[in-house]
């Protein structure tokens, strides 16, 4: 039996070329052939690492052709490795669509971690980190990105978005009317030269904008939505706290929200909690 070929799915640098990993830059060296997004773009990353792979163009728009020729090859025994343009490829990227093909073929898929905009965003937003949801890019027609916002309204994780320049302002407008003036954090040119984060509230941030006119991607950061459950006599604060923590809330968030509401400390709480975990155990 013929031995198949492996998916390498290889994280390149968001902006800054000396993030690329030892063992990234090793594999993009010795790859026969890299599937690229933008085979231009590629090509100065593959000359800056001295590699001369083979480029081979795997995108949007010709990902349903081009899948099943990458996918032949691996077949044949051909180790390919992925990239996207800047980032994890797989993540609001075609390669998600290659990456489940080669899966039900049972071919070999091998990560190899780096640079990720949504990962660098976050950490340094200051916002509550665990849960997070990310949301990939909004639609881009007004209509659609409302009725997408009105889903994920009442999620009390940090919600992240990728964002295009000439777009955010209309975005923001529909955040603050749907969601009303929540903390976000505005991450612009990720570990380039002018990487800029703004931190605030959304009408805050199309202030900053008007001031300093939107240039490059942007990494939206925005505040989940506060705990809604109201004081109920027949649930206890502990009742409500648990119940929105198996759910998914932010525990510190939560414990906050619910103390303010029954007019308890947040201290007594945090220890009914505990007393609570550790009954279960």
């Amino acid at each position: 039996m013929e031995k198949k070929g492996k998916l390498f799915l290889c994280a390149t640098p968001i902006g800054n070329l000396d993030d690329i990993t030892l063992r990234a830059a090793k594999a993009l060296r010795a790859a026969p052939l890299v599937a690229a997004e933008d085979t231009r773009h590629t090509r100065k990353l593959l000359n800056h690492l001295g590699a001369e792979g083979k480029l081979f163009g795997y995108h949007e728009h010709n990902k349903d052709a081009a899948g099943p020729i990458l996918l032949d090859k691996l077949r044949e025994g051909a180790d390919i490795v992925l990239v996207s343009d800047a980032g994890y490829p797989g993540i609001a990227d075609p390669g998600e669509a290659l990456v489940v093909m080669a899966i039900a073929e049972g071919i070999e898929v091998v990560p190899l971690p780096g640079a990720n905009a949504v990962l660098t965003a976050l950490v340094a937003s200051g916002l509550p980190t665990t849960p997070f949801f990310f949301g990939g890019f909004l639609p881009k027609t007004k209509k659609h990105r409302r009725e997408k916002l009105e889903d994920w309204k009442d999620m009390p994780h940090t919600i992240i978005f990728y964002e295009a320049p000439h777009r955010i302002k209309d975005v923001l407008r529909d955040i603050r009317e749907g969601w009303g003036d929540r903390k976000i954090v505005l991450a612009r040119e990720l570990t380039k030269l002018y990487e800029e984060f703004f931190r605030g509230t959304v009408t805050e941030a199309l202030t900053w904008l008007d001031v300093k006119p939107p240039r490059g991607e942007f990494t939206l950061v925005i505040g989940g939505a506060d705990v809604q459950l109201a004081a109920e006599p027949n649930i206890s604060a502990l009742e409500a706290a648990s119940r929105l923590i198996a759910e998914g809330s932010d525990k510190k968030e939560t414990i906050k929200q619910i103390a303010k509401k029954y007019g308890i400390s947040k201290r007594q709480l945090y220890q009914e909690l505990l007393q609570e975990s550790s009954q279960k155990i």
